[in-house]
């Protein structure tokens, strides 16, 4: 059993590290990057780029992450893992919080802008206004604060664990 608890903590640290990460790279370098082109590059690219995260990678850092905290918590409910339990269950909390964020506002303004068509036949100028760029990216960053305080405090607990 503690080789199971040690493998699905590391296993949330990993997750919760490439989600963290993910969301950064978003906030300093995909979005302003997409920011400064003009509307159609930004139409089009972003179509592009929100098509390709959605698949497997997507389930190792948004779902593999949530999935293997709420084990992790699971696996060391109990009087002798009082001292990871609180990181854990924090790391949890912030999981779900990025998780209910990122379905009320980042999808359906992903969903949006990729329903709106091929960048060369639509109104790239109010399809661009509509998808209201700076409300997904601040969006975003509350998940890049989130997932990067949920990695430390799962990195915290495996520390803990390692040490009990």
């Amino acid at each position: 059993m503690e080789g199971l608890r040690t493998a699905t903590l590391l296993a949330a640290v990993l997750t919760a590290g490439i989600g963290a990460g993910v969301y950064q790279l978003y906030s300093f370098v995909i979005m302003p990057g997409l920011g400064r082109t003009n509307d159609r590059t930004f139409v089009g690219a972003f179509q592009q780029i929100d098509r390709a995260i959605v698949g497997p990678f997507l389930l190792i850092f948004f779902v593999g992450a949530l999935t293997l905290n709420i084990l992790s918590l699971a696996l060391n409910l109990g009087e002798d893992h009082r001292t990871v339990l609180p990181w854990i269950a924090v790391a949890l909390g912030l999981h779900i919080a990025i998780a209910i964020l990122t379905i009320a506002v980042n999808v359906p303004l992903n969903n949006d802008i990729k329903a709106a068509g091929n960048p060369d036949e639509i109104d790239v100028i109010a399809v661009r206004e509509r998808f209201q760029e700076s409300r997904w990216s601040r969006s975003n960053f509350v998940r890049v604060i989130a997932s990067t305080t949920a990695f430390g405090c799962l990195a915290w607990a495996l520390v803990l664990h390692g040490r009990g």
